[in-house]
């Protein structure tokens, strides 16, 4: 990067979505693995013949509530017993389809499948990523590197700014709508320090962390889907935030989809731990 044109920032939060598609957690901290945050999207639920399901068929799955503790992840969610699932437990091999892509994954057995089922009134099934499975993100765009991923949609991490909220959120409200939460946009960091939307012009951010730098380079805009529109806390669906990114978020680097925030990419700094409150810098990409 060259300092001359390097933006100060701060990381205000990071994020792991334990399952895909389910509510996130907000540590303090997160360590980095080559799938992005360790435990990321490291499950999910399919349909009977292990085809992902998601908030945008069952937005319902929004109000699932994951804890992780250190050697289980608690499920939550309304009207339902606490499942318990032990980190280390897996039962039968599979294969599940996530967008394009068949990966090795274990199925997680009758138990959880029935509590997703009996939860949201379908049947269901419950699988958990194979780590010896490697899945890479689309090298159009991550270019030499060869970035892995879990469950996630496309890539390891996604990057969003406050600012890039305030901006929705000042939309909605010129709209006569209340404010969303930034759960609404599932990010695994979120900066301070930006303008707003900021982050679409970065191009590597550095973190200077107690075991050494953490380099992460931001590589696609990410394109919406309806998911956004999805309440967190009520799992009904709406168009407010889809109506207000229609205004002025079509990117012509993704043939006019609406985004909000970036992919990103670990250039270095797998086996370190990013903290809430870092100090980092970021250069400016040049077209």
């Amino acid at each position: 990067m060259n300092d001359a044109n390097d933006v100060a920032l701060t990381l205000e939060s990071v994020h792991v979505y334990p399952v895909k598609s389910c509510a996130g957690t907000t540590p303090g901290e997160a360590l980095l693995v080559e799938t992005g945050f360790d435990l990321d999207r490291a499950w999910m639920v399919t349909d009977g013949d292990f085809e992902f399901v998601t908030q945008r068929e069952l937005p319902r799955l929004a109000l699932v509530q994951p804890t992780l503790k250190s050697e289980e992840m608690i499920l939550r969610a309304p009207g339902m017993l606490a499942l318990h699932i032990a980190l280390d437990r897996v039962e039968e091999r599979c294969q599940a389809r996530v967008w394009d892509d068949r990966v090795e994954a274990y199925d997680m057995g009758a138990l959880c499948a029935q509590w997703f089922s009996d939860f949201l009134g379908r049947a269901l099934r419950f699988v958990r990523f194979d780590p010896e499975h490697r899945r890479l993100a689309d090298r159009a765009w991550t270019g030499a590197i060869e970035a892995q991923t879990a469950f996630q949609d496309g890539y390891p991490l996604l990057v969003a700014s406050s600012a890039s909220l305030g901006e929705v959120n000042r939309r909605l409200g010129a709209a006569g709508e209340p404010p969303v939460t930034m759960a609404r946009f599932r990010p695994s960091l979120v900066l301070g320090g930006l303008d707003a939307h900021g982050e679409d012009h970065l191009d590597e951010i550095v973190f200077e962390t107690a075991e050494g730098p953490v380099r992460l380079k931001l590589v696609k805009p990410c394109g919406r889907c309806p998911v956004p529109d999805v309440d967190p806390a009520t799992g009904v669906a709406g168009h407010a935030v889809g109506d207000v990114l229609q205004q002025y978020r079509a990117d012509p680097r993704l043939d006019g989809a609406l985004t909000f925030g970036m992919n990103a990419v670990v250039v270095e700094g797998i086996d370190r731990r990013l903290r809430a409150g870092l100090a980092g810098r970021a250069g400016y990409a040049f077209d």
